[in-house]
């Protein structure tokens, strides 16, 4: 049998939309390389550059100095404070932004939306305006200044009005990060766990949790990273008091407003490296994980 000849036309025709589609591959390239080199530099601009500063900071001003500067008691103080409340404000919200989320996927109920809606507020809201509102609340004039000197609590210029900045500037976190797990998660396992005959308790431990894992630990990463770094709303409901409620943020701000940039670029590329970190750390495991 005879192989009929392909028509000159047909191969032409064949061979034109052959190179058009190289040359649309091509393009594509460059686009998508474009698209990357534009994303790597805006990214780098806005993270790495930062660091980078402050790492040259560091170098100019001498790192022995620089680690002098950190162990300074004050510096140490500062560090201690930070962490103390930053360590409290987790341990809150593992528990307290568990249950919103929880609620807000698990059960409908009037109010709801507007419940969602609050969780985000604090995005919006400025830091400065945060520790104001406190203010307004606990301080010396505040709305339940007569029930706190009541009780001889002091709320204001003090430590529990720090923690309660940080927990509202960083409590969206959490939650955030669990509703879409809870809601990708669904129910049907939890049902078929009760059918089996385990409560409540059980059910939450050895099924739903154990989904949840990476959402939780991922929100606490964010949530302790971001109460790392307050500065606004600590600043105006704590003062700044030297050795009392200055945080490691507000250090950094006074040393430089006292010129003592060796202890101002250490302590902040301290904070920094260590935020940057236990991020990337707890994206690098979670990564891991699913491998």
């Amino acid at each position: 049998m005879e192989i009929a000849e392909i028509p000159a036309a047909a191969v032409q025709t064949a061979s034109r939309s052959f190179q058009s589609r190289m040359r649309d591959q091509r393009s594509n390239v460059w686009v998508r390389r474009g698209l990357i080199a534009l994303v790597l530099l805006y990214v780098g601009g806005l993270i790495l550059m930062p660091l980078i500063a402050l790492v040259a900071g560091v170098i100019e001003a001498g790192v022995g100095q620089a680690l002098q500067e950190l162990s300074k008691p004050d510096v140490l103080s500062a560090f201690w404070l930070t962490l103390w409340i930053s360590v409290l404000v987790v341990c809150v919200h593992a528990v307290f932004g568990t249950l919103v989320a929880w609620v807000l996927v698990r059960h409908r109920f009037p109010g709801r939306n507007l419940l969602n809606a609050l969780i985000d507020m604090p995005f919006a809201l400025s830091a400065v305006v945060v520790g104001y509102m406190l203010l307004l609340l606990f301080g010396r004039n505040g709305m339940l200044a007569p029930v706190l000197q009541a009780l001889d609590i002091q709320v204001a210029f003090a430590v529990p009005g720090m923690v309660l900045a940080t927990l509202f500037v960083t409590f969206p976190f959490m939650v955030r990060e669990l509703v879409p797990v809870l809601e990708n998660f669904g129910v049907q396992q939890e049902m078929a766990a009760a059918t089996l005959g385990a409560n409540g308790w059980q059910t939450f431990w050895r099924v739903t949790f154990p989904a949840l894992r990476w959402g939780f630990i991922y929100g606490l990463s964010l949530t302790f990273a971001r109460a790392l770094g307050e500065f606004g709303a600590v600043l105006v409901i704590g003062g700044g008091v030297q050795g009392k409620t200055e945080t490691a943020t507000l250090y950094i701000f006074r040393a430089l407003d006292d010129r003592q940039y060796a202890g101002a670029y250490s302590a902040a590329l301290v904070l920094g490296l260590f935020s940057l970190l236990l991020v990337m750390g707890t994206d690098f495991l979670r990564r891991k994980e699913k491998v």
